[in-house]
């Protein structure tokens, strides 16, 4: 049987990667720790998600544990070995990064660093799938010229209609610290890919919704917008191989 380990995966999207995997016949083991508690109160609580996956899954297993704990993390990915991983797991707020800053860097970019070494030592052919974000950009993108419409602005040049090319520049760009410290994560994961050759993607996406999301108040209007079962809008794809 096949075998991933997925961070966060009481979140949105890791425990949709839970049950898609595990509909699959893969061994699935989760890491999450209800850090989203901390983060967000009540509202973020993610106890009932945890609480769902133990109802429909077949062959998935919990370990509450903090991506923070570099020990914990090597050996639990030692112990398990898996032939895929995905990191899911983040401090994912703007407004909340500048209040807690040790957190919030500790976290994304911490944390990551502990599941690539992890990964370097004890499966280094496993493909690592992060979930990163478009605001690795920072405000950047704004500078592209826009085109007003009869009901909304759109992007003026056609190269920009499918996309902003991902070469945009990252530097002398205001990205908040939640958006420094997923693009030093989001660098990381490239690096380990390049120099140690492991298969690596970033997935950047940006406003991620669905009905499996703890939103909260911090979170503003995806809080409370009504969403599909399978609502989650898709990231575009930077592979590293």
């Amino acid at each position: 049987m096949k075998k991933a380990l997925i961070t966060g995966s009481s979140g949105l999207i890791g425990s949709e990667a839970v049950t898609f995997l595990d509909e699959r016949g893969w061994e699935v083991h989760g890491i999450d720790n209800n850090m989203r508690r901390d983060f967000f109160g009540p509202d973020g609580d993610t106890t009932w998600n945890l609480k769902r996956l133990g109802s429909v899954t077949r062959h998935f297993t919990h370990h509450n544990m903090d991506i923070r704990d570099r020990d914990a993390i090597l050996e639990t990915v030692k112990q398990q070995r898996p032939s895929l991983i995905i990191h899911c797991a983040a401090q994912p707020s703007h407004d909340l990064a500048k209040d807690r800053p040790f957190d919030d860097f500790e976290v994304n970019a911490v944390g990551t660093l502990n599941l690539l070494e992890a990964t370097r030592q004890y499966c280094p052919e496993a493909p690592f799938i992060f979930m990163s974000t478009n605001k690795v950009y920072g405000d950047a993108p704004n500078e592209k010229p826009l085109a007003e419409l009869d009901t909304r602005y759109d992007y003026k040049l056609p190269e920009d209609f499918d996309g902003i090319d991902e070469s945009c520049r990252i530097d002398a760009s205001l990205h908040s610290l939640f958006g420094v410290s997923k693009l030093a994560a989001d660098i990381l994961v490239q690096e380990y890919g390049r120099y140690f050759n492991i298969p690596t993607v970033c997935f950047r996406g940006g406003c991620l919704t669905g009905s499996k999301h703890s939103g909260a108040e911090l979170h503003g209007f995806l809080a409370s917008r009504p969403v599909c079962e399978r609502g989650a809008h898709l990231p575009h794809i930077r592979l590293q191989r």
